[in-house]
């Protein structure tokens, strides 16, 4: 059945069938009679559409409900662990990926590094070699994968499968999709790696029961993805959450979109430790002097920052400010419920949160504003790959109105 599923995932997105499928995916096990009842469609059409995706194996039949007074109704429930998806986090520096079944369930995962010098051709073949490598860890799963999806740092064209700009690897117009779908006969979703993370955090993270939640992620770059009505927003030319190149601070570095004081320039991994180098001369008494320079990173300042290093906690301090200066800004542009932090930086926990907070109380105009919820994701550094996933997923399962 996979190669008819492969060959016909418009036949999953037909309206009427992807309100079926998400309304057994959110509420299921579920009989027959309430998914018509709960979503206006008639008895004979659930009855027809049902039996056509337990034809599929998409849909099993489960163990046998309640009575209400006549025969006990039969329960129907996603057969998740029988169809899987490949999702691909291609970074500035690492591409990692994993093989995950509909309930985001991943069942094996990889990462490799990424050259700075890499070239677009190489950069294809490594991801062409990544997914070949999971097929071939995983034989008895390929006929049951139903598409890729890649979350790609940058600006992304998601209607045509395009990677248009990866600024830290200085690549254009890398076509993902073309490409991959032509190599391994596949359905291929490439998103912005920012808006993968959001959507990955919607369906199987801390944005779940949201329908405003912005997802930012905060590792070498800085960017978010935007829900809005539980829907992704992307903007008239696809730019739409590029908070890191919000201009924090005019005489701020030069960043690499060519402006100056971007949030990222502040905020991001490297900006934190260049600022820790930086500044480190005027504070003898810190444990970073027994580093060689190239040797701090962010996870050592934050492992001395841990140990009680006053200045370590002090680059965490203002990293912070910086963070909450430029989530007060999109608290007060987009007022989303929930504000959701992912990528290497949220490793920190309470040492960034803690002043990110107070920014926002100190900043945000109202008290509703002020308390605007920031959380840690919880998917872990294979969050955007989770969230690449879930590029097929959406467009399999519509959501019921």
């Amino acid at each position: 059945m996979s190669t008819q599923i492969r060959g016909s995932f418009h036949w999953m997105k037909s309206l009427n069938k992807s309100i079926i499928l998400n309304k057994i995916r959110m509420d299921g096990p579920i009989s027959r009679a309430d998914i018509a009842k709960q979503t206006k469609l008639t008895p004979p059409t659930v009855s027809s559409i049902v039996k056509e995706l337990i034809e599929s194996k998409l849909v099993i039949e489960s163990n046998q409900g309640e009575s209400s007074g006549g025969r006990k109704p039969t329960m129907l429930m996603i057969n998740a662990s029988n169809f899987f998806v490949i999702g691909l986090d291609i970074g500035p520096k690492w591409l990692r990926a994993v093989i995950a079944d509909l309930n985001g369930k991943s069942y094996d995962s990889a990462i490799h590094h990424i050259p700075a010098s890499i070239t677009e051709q190489l950069l294809i073949e490594l991801t062409t070699d990544t997914i070949e490598s999971i097929f071939s860890a995983h034989p008895e799963s390929q006929e049951k994968v139903i598409g890729i999806g890649i979350g790609m740092h940058g600006v992304v064209d998601a209607d045509a499968g395009i990677a248009t700009y990866a600024p830290s690897l200085d690549l254009r117009n890398i076509p993902f999709k073309e490409v991959l779908e032509k190599k391994f006969n596949l359905i291929v979703k490439v998103e912005n790696d920012a808006r993968a993370l959001s959507l990955g955090e919607a369906w199987f993270g801390k944005g779940s029961n949201s329908e405003h939640v912005i997802t930012v992620n905060v590792g070498r770059g800085i960017g978010a993805g935007i829900v809005i009505d539980n829907k992704l927003f992307r903007g008239k030319h696809q730019i739409a959450g590029e908070i890191g190149h919000m201009t924090i601070d005019l005489s701020g570095p030069l960043c690499d979109c060519g402006n100056y004081g971007c949030l990222q320039t502040l905020a991001a991994g490297p900006a934190l430790v260049k600022r820790a180098v930086k500044s480190m001369s005027m504070h003898p008494e810190s444990s970073l002097h027994s580093f060689k320079e190239e040797d701090i990173t962010g996870k050592v300042i934050y492992e001395e920052a841990v140990k009680g290093d006053a200045f370590c906690k002090e680059i965490f301090e203002e990293t912070g400010v910086y963070l909450g200066t430029g989530l007060t800004n999109v608290i007060h542009t987009l007022n989303p419920e929930r504000i959701v932090i992912g990528g290497g930086l949220a490793n920190a926990g309470d040492l960034l949160l803690d002043p990110i907070k107070a920014t926002i109380t100190r900043k945000a105009l109202t008290k509703e504003a002020k308390e605007t919820e920031i959380v840690f994701s919880n998917l872990g550094k294979f969050g955007t790959a989770l969230g690449a996933v879930s590029l097929l997923l959406v467009e399999m399962f519509a959501k019921a109105e």
